[in-house]
This record gives C-alpha cells, sequence and structure tokens, in this order.
C-alpha cells in the first residue's frame, strides 16, 4: 500500500512539472499576434494566449473576447 501511494505521488509530480513547461512556451502564433497593430483577442482564464482573430482558447476552449489596450 506504501508502494502504490509514492508511485501515485511521483505520478502526480511529474505530471505538474509537465504542465508548467507548456504554459512557459510561446508559439510564433502568439508572436505574431502581439507584434500586430489590430484588434487582439485573448483568453479571460489565459491572458498570455492572444490572437488576432476571434475564436476559442487553445488551453480550455472558453470564448476568446476583444483585448482591452486602454491601459
Amino acid at each position: 500500500m506504501k508502494n502504490i501511494i509514492i508511485v501515485i505521488g511521483l505520478l502526480l509530480f511529474t505530471t505538474a512539472c509537465n504542465s508548467n513547461q507548456k504554459a512557459r512556451t510561446k508559439t510564433p502564433a502568439d508572436t505574431a499576434a502581439k507584434k500586430s497593430t489590430g484588434i487582439q483577442y485573448t483568453c479571460t482564464m489565459h491572458p498570455d494566449v492572444i490572437e488576432s482573430k476571434p475564436g476559442t482558447c487553445p488551453k480550455c476552449g472558453m470564448q476568446l473576447v476583444e483585448k482591452d489596450n486602454s491601459k
């Protein structure tokens, strides 16, 4: 029983570390969207996701909203 708990703990730790690495990875599409001067769309749950056209978030599937650049 103790071995099973240790194995499950290691699996959870490994998957948590891998998900953080994916969040830090920038794609060429993200970089291009930031450089464009037109309207940008972002996810309310993942503000690091920036697209040049409306659609859904690639991470969670939520609808992208127009980014407020007035700040």
